[in-house]
């Protein structure tokens, strides 16, 4: 099998270089052009469940991030995607859009218990792999000047769900399942057998 010294990272989540640092994985990022348009990736299907969507999302980031390898020339390394998304029920959480969007999620998931699903997809040549890590976050009842408190300080906005699990709003997290790292946006589990069945070497 052949070895890989480093990966592409197609994010611009200071939480997955994070993650990777924590691996030991070495990587260079690999993100958009100012004229690619990465939030239209993440439009929903109506129907879509939050599971299927969240693995397309991120195959299609996969997609264009290894098209974007090609475009620029750079040296063949398997190139690593991945997509995290909020779900109530069958309801999928994004972005917020502005605050008013932000309180609006935040006070729906109060007091509730809602998945969090990390798909990752990693891709070198015609070879691709994909993992999904589905996790349960539960909030207890959030009051009405946390959720204000929390929406100023800007942390919601690009994050799904409008919260981030390593900020001030985990002291309103009752409980979780699964894999902190999935929820954090990087499973460590699941990437870490993806990249070494890529035969992706980890520092020591």
């Amino acid at each position: 099998m052949k070895k890989h010294a480093f990966i592409y990272l197609a994010s611009q989540s200071p939480r997955r270089r994070q993650l990777l640092d924590q691996l030991g994985v070495r990587h260079e990022l690999l993100l958009p052009a100012p004229d690619e348009d990465a939030e239209a990736l993440e439009a929903v299907v109506a129907g879509e469940t939050p599971a299927v969507y969240c693995a397309r999302v991120t195959g299609l980031k996969l997609d264009a991030a290894l098209a974007r390898r090609r475009r620029r020339g750079l040296p063949p390394a398997p190139v690593l995607c991945a997509d995290t998304t909020v779900a109530l029920g069958r309801r999928i959480f994004g972005k917020p859009v502005d605050a008013d969007d932000a309180v609006a999620t935040l006070q729906r998931l109060s007091g509730r218990t809602h998945r969090v699903m990390t798909a990752v997809a990693l891709g070198s040549g015609p070879t691709r792999t994909q993992a999904l890590s589905v996790s349960t976050v539960r909030f207890a009842d959030l009051p009405a000047p946390a959720i204000a408190a929390y929406v100023a300080s800007g942390e919601p906005f690009g994050k799904a769900g409008a919260y981030a699990i390593q900020s001030r709003i985990a002291a309103w997290i009752a409980r979780i399942g699964g894999s902190y790292s999935g929820i954090m946006g990087l499973p460590l589990h699941e990437t870490a057998q993806l990249l070494l069945a890529a035969g992706v070497e980890f520092q020591e």
